[in-house]
């Protein structure tokens, strides 16, 4: 028989039961904060047609999307293909359900997507993306991206991290409208670049990237100063506003930002925030406010958490305007970067709490009655049933539960039950009937 290759495709994360656990723990989190938040949850296929993907997106997402290989006749002829990010479904989903939402409409998705793009160390080809946004119908206060982010942080404090997360806080408006006074605004595509990508080279490369595409002395000084701004929102909007930059773009961005950190420090998050003139985010759909998460003592690990405003959410399906901000915790990058920073519980292989085993047939029925009982009181359970000696049966049940309750006739009789800690050896009474 010819052996299969039994490892999972690259790029797919696979964990064990332990692992697992602790993924669906910051999953459950991360779910829990978003409700608590306001954010109805929602969840679109997973397959979606391929124009729809596409609409949006830009030159290389054609080269990175899974297509769908329909195996049977279907009345829908078109292209279909796996969502790569929740954004673009959610776009179409707005278009579809408008008249039964409310506006400005909450929502939360947390689900698998799918990039086959090339993989790498903390890179996946299936990723599950935690992603809130709140959608206007027409017009979008502000004070929303304010809630956006605190949302996000309140999740990353729900970790219990042993260490500190920091929101670096931007307004796109302010980088738009000193390129444009400073008559800059054809080289606008190019300035963004290279500030988006500046903390990945040395500043001497961000200087002569600047000159190449064709900045004077003066000019690159002005950019390098002005990217440099960074710290609370006092002295930043203080320096932004020194720069006497008559411009209405320039001066909407800066109180924009203004009211975005001042409402986060309301909410006492001043000590997780700042405004950071670097941040500027690659994707060009963002119009006003956008941010991104570290994690300051693992600088190397880049960013954990971002996202910012856009206009025009459904402009490629409706003509009615529908902006929007939301932001995205990518969870299977996190869980994996945690974990390499060993910021995570170590993996347990057990993740069930109490493994009740019969000694015999004759305790089957009484053991099926205790782990439900212990299910009903919040706890995790199963019998072992297997046909094989009690130390067979033990040394099993140590292996998938943290305690173990062996049942036996005398147990059955007197209902007091032994429950034995598998990493300590110490037993402790459970009396069920009066759990």
């Amino acid at each position: 028989m010819k052996k299969l290759n039994t490892s999972p495709i690259s790029g797919m994360q696979e964990l064990l039961p332990g692992e697992q656990a602790i993924f669906n723990n910051l999953k459950n989190t991360i779910a829990e904060v978003y409700h608590r938040h306001g954010y109805l949850d929602i969840e679109t296929p997973a397959i979606e047609r391929a124009e729809i993907l596409l609409a949006k997106a830009g030159g290389d997402t054609e080269k990175q999307i899974y297509k769908v290989i329909k195996t049977a006749e279907s009345a829908d002829s078109s292209d279909q293909a796996l969502r790569f990010d929740h954004t673009v479904p959610l776009a179409r989903y707005v278009v579809e359900h408008e008249s039964s939402l409310a506006f400005p409409f909450k929502v939360s998705q947390i689900g698998p997507n799918y990039r086959g793009e090339r993989a790498q160390k903390g890179r996946f080809r299936e990723f599950y993306q935690c992603d809130i946004d709140i959608i206007g119908r027409n017009d979008l206060s502000i004070s929303y991206d304010a809630d956006v982010i605190s949302t996000l942080l309140q999740a990353f404090l729900s970790f219990g991290l042993n260490t500190p997360v920091l929101a670096r806080i931007n307004n796109r408006k302010i980088l738009t409208g000193f390129i444009s006074a400073l008559g800059l605004s054809d080289k606008s595509t190019d300035i963004y670049s290279i500030i988006d990508h500046t903390e990945k080279v040395t500043p001497q490369k961000t200087h002569d990237n600047l000159v190449e595409i064709g900045l004077s002395e003066s000019e690159v000084a002005k950019f390098t100063s002005f990217i440099d701004l960074h710290g609370d929102r006092a002295s930043v909007i203080d320096s932004l506003n020194s720069l006497d930059i008559d411009h209405p773009i320039f001066q909407e961005g800066v109180t924009e930002l203004d009211h975005v950190l001042h409402l986060l420090e309301a909410m006492d998050l001043g000590d997780h925030i700042i405004a950071d003139m670097k941040i500027v985010r690659g994707l060009d759909y963002y119009t006003g406010t956008v941010f991104e998460f570290i994690l300051p003592d693992y600088k190397s690990i880049g960013s954990v958490c971002g996202g910012g405003r856009y206009d025009n959410l459904t402009g490629y399906f409706s003509e009615q305007s529908f902006p929007g901000v939301g932001g995205s915790i990518g969870l299977t990058r996190l869980f994996y970067v945690l974990n390499e920073c060993n910021l995570l519980p170590t993996a347990s292989n057990t993740p069930i709490d109490y493994a009740i085993i019969p000694v015999s047939d004759n305790e089957v029925i009484y053991s099926l009655q205790v782990a439900e009982k212990l299910r009903q009181l919040g706890h995790t359970a199963t019998v072992v049933l297997t046909d094989k000696k009690l130390s067979a049966k033990l040394t099993y049940a140590a292996k998938i539960a943290a305690n173990g309750i062996v049942i036996g006739e005398s147990e059955v009789a007197s209902e007091s039950l032994q429950v034995k800690d598998f990493a300590t050896g110490d037993t402790t009474d459970l009396f069920i009937n009066n759990a």
